[in-house]
């Protein structure tokens, strides 16, 4: 018997190649004729953010510029770009995942003037928001297509604003702006991807539904085909239109099957050590499958032959192990850091992560093992 569920996703999607070009004309009747622009340094120096403004501004859109995204934003950011939001008839976020976060939190509290920590949580957000356009530039997050925007509290703790307004307007899609992604970046970003289609298929999560399910299979198939493909060829549009592709459907995926060890072990590395998001990821993945596999193996046995279709299995232990040596050997293959000694993290600092990791409760509940701080600190010492 079905069990019910929610699923929900961004209402209208447009993908294409060149479609960047027709940025003004497309977002000005949802976002109106002012809009707050909000991105990072890295893509300013791109020169694409000009010409995002350009077409913003021949089709007569006022645009003011937030340029000030930094990687794991702090709340500081967030508040910043929120004020300079007010006045504005519409967001619009153009980078990364960090740029697309600080966007749906700027549409959000210029609109309502809620304070940021009282949104913090799942459902706790208060609307209306301003009218929101997502366009990404990296193929990793997902998240275009997710109802999460995750902030950089105090030092180095992560919390998270969960609620169907942080849903945009309208995703666009255009993969010739990713054209060139650096091959770490590619690589990285690739990996948290799959990482998010993988959690969203094994979650525990009362919500894991039919549909998240399906959309992760078609991403880890799309993303597992063409991955090393745009890190060894950053120019192929081929390439680089499967990966934002299977991105965004991973990131449907998880926004209603939500996440778990994988990226609770994953948010201290980068909160204490700002090792970007996609590479701690990569760094924990293959350790916490094979935690899982132990107990939970049938998942990952399942995505085997639709990420690695020449792996064989006798079983489905055997299986699940197999995938978590394929995710290890293409994440090796693209040219990412193996171990987190690599990064610079010191043996002795693990019992910390540990500590931390296991405060990720919102994200341990959905794990297919338990993960209490002993779990955690053994996983932590395989990755080193």
């Amino acid at each position: 018997m079905m069990k019910p569920f929610t699923f929900n996703t961004t209402p209208s999607l447009r993908m294409g190649a060149g479609l960047a070009g027709e940025i003004g004309e497309i977002t000005r009747p949802i976002c109106g004729d002012r809009v707050l622009l909000v991105t990072d340094p890295g893509m300013m120096a791109t020169g694409l953010v000009q010409q995002v403004k350009d077409g913003l501004c021949a089709a007569g859109v006022a645009v003011t510029l937030f340029d000030q995204v930094q990687a794991d934003p702090p709340e500081s950011t967030v508040l910043q770009a929120a004020q300079k939001a007010r006045g504005a008839t519409g967001v619009i976020g153009f980078g990364g995942g960090s740029s697309l976060d600080v966007a749906k939190l700027a549409a959000l509290l210029a609109a309502t003037g809620q304070p940021l920590a009282e949104a913090y949580g799942v459902g706790n957000a208060r609307g209306p928001r301003l009218p929101l356009v997502l366009v990404p530039t990296t193929a990793g997050t997902g998240s275009e297509v997710t109802p999460i925007s995750i902030v950089t509290t105090g030092a180095s703790e992560k919390m998270g604003v969960v609620s169907p307004l942080l849903l945009p307007d309208l995703a666009l899609l255009d993969p010739e702006l990713t054209l060139g992604l650096p091959a770490h970046v590619t690589a990285a970003t690739g990996i948290d991807a799959m990482v998010h289609a993988i959690e969203a298929y094994a979650s525990v999560n009362p919500n894991n539904n039919p549909i998240s399910r399906a959309l992760a299979v078609e991403a880890l198939g799309l993303m597992g085909r063409m991955l090393l493909r745009a890190v060894q060829k950053p120019d192929d549009l081929e390439a680089r239109t499967g990966m934002l592709l299977g991105s965004m459907l991973a990131g449907q995926a998880f926004a209603n099957s939500p996440v778990a060890a994988v990226h609770a072990l994953a948010y201290p590395i980068g909160g204490h050590y700002k090792v970007p998001h996609g590479l701690s990821n990569a760094l924990v993945l293959p350790h916490v499958l094979r935690f899982n596999a132990q107990v939970a193996p049938e998942a990952y046995a399942q995505l085997l032959p639709h990420v690695f279709p020449d792996l064989r299995a006798m079983s489905v232990a055997e299986a699940a192990m197999k995938f978590a040596q394929g995710m290890a050997d293409l994440s090796q293959a693209c040219g990412l850091e193996q171990g987190l000694r690599e990064m610079g993290i010191a043996w002795e600092a693990l019992p910390k992560l540990a500590r931390d990791a296991i405060n990720q409760t919102r994200l341990l509940v959905n794990n297919p093992r338990p993960v209490d701080e002993a779990a955690a600190m053994k996983i932590y010492e395989a990755a080193w």
